[in-house]
């Protein structure tokens, strides 16, 4: 929800705006101090063509970085607005379980930043659902605040319930590939209304954090199945530790 242009200053006064990370002072309630802005790893050329990883400077446009040679992806590519590092990880932490939704539309921004032009109207942002369980107990789903910011800053439509998680998933830091493909199978099945119109779709798979690729790609595999045209995923931030010294 956005103030009005005539209350901001009054909340500026109740609510000195301060930076979410460090907690110096800003000029307005949004976004971070010069210093923070300056710790966060923001992606970009060269990288894949395939997934946009970000890749050595000598590499020519076009390359394919070895994951991608190794086994093809099924998405249409990854927008991450910045690769994980301490302080992506802070936002992520403050929003996800230290409840500051507030800071949804700054990393809305910097995730619509790395969208390609041809998402518009003609997509359909979709959310990675959380379980009925972990909804009730945390109060909202990140994914699904990012994906109404994103709708507002492209023009995109919102599927909040394309996806319904169906099966409570356990943690899946520690598990191998087969353990964590596993723990997914059957989790997630499309939502009821949605069968045939996902047809044909070109969707935008919404999530916090692309840690491992699993969650999404079973995600994925749900949506490819169903019909989809195109699934590009798009996170705030990704976890590619030999990639942050690329940026």
């Amino acid at each position: 929800m956005q103030l009005h242009p005539l209350l901001v200053p009054v909340v500026d006064v109740i609510f000195p705006p301060r930076c979410p990370l460090c907690g110096d002072g800003l000029a307005a309630q949004t976004g971070l101090c010069a210093q923070c802005w300056s710790e966060l790893a923001i992606p970009g050329d060269p990288a894949c063509a395939s997934c946009r990883r970000p890749l050595g400077a000598t590499l020519v446009e076009g390359t394919i970085c070895p994951p991608c040679l190794a086994s093809p992806p099924r998405h249409a590519g990854i927008a991450a607005a910045t690769l994980y590092n301490d302080a992506s990880r802070k936002l992520v932490l403050a929003l996800k379980h230290g409840g500051r939704i507030a800071l949804a539309p700054m990393l809305a921004r910097l995730m619509a930043a790395q969208l390609p032009d041809m998402v518009g109207p003609d997509w359909i942002a979709v959310p990675v659902p959380l379980h009925r369980w972990r909804l009730w107990s945390r109060g909202f789903n990140q994914s699904v605040l990012l994906a109404n910011e994103l709708a507002a800053l492209r023009g995109v439509q919102v599927g909040v319930d394309v996806l319904v998680r169906r099966k409570r998933t356990p943690m899946l830091g520690g598990l191998g590939r087969i353990a964590r493909a596993r723990a997914l199978s059957g989790a997630f099945v499309i939502g009821k209304g949605w069968e045939t119109r996902i047809k044909g779709a070109k969707v935008l798979l919404v999530d916090d954090v692309l840690t491992s690729g699993a969650t999404t790609d079973a995600c994925l595999a749900v949506l490819k199945r169903a019909g989809a045209e195109r699934v590009m995923i798009a996170c705030f931030a990704r976890v590619l530790d030999e990639a942050l010294e690329h940026v």
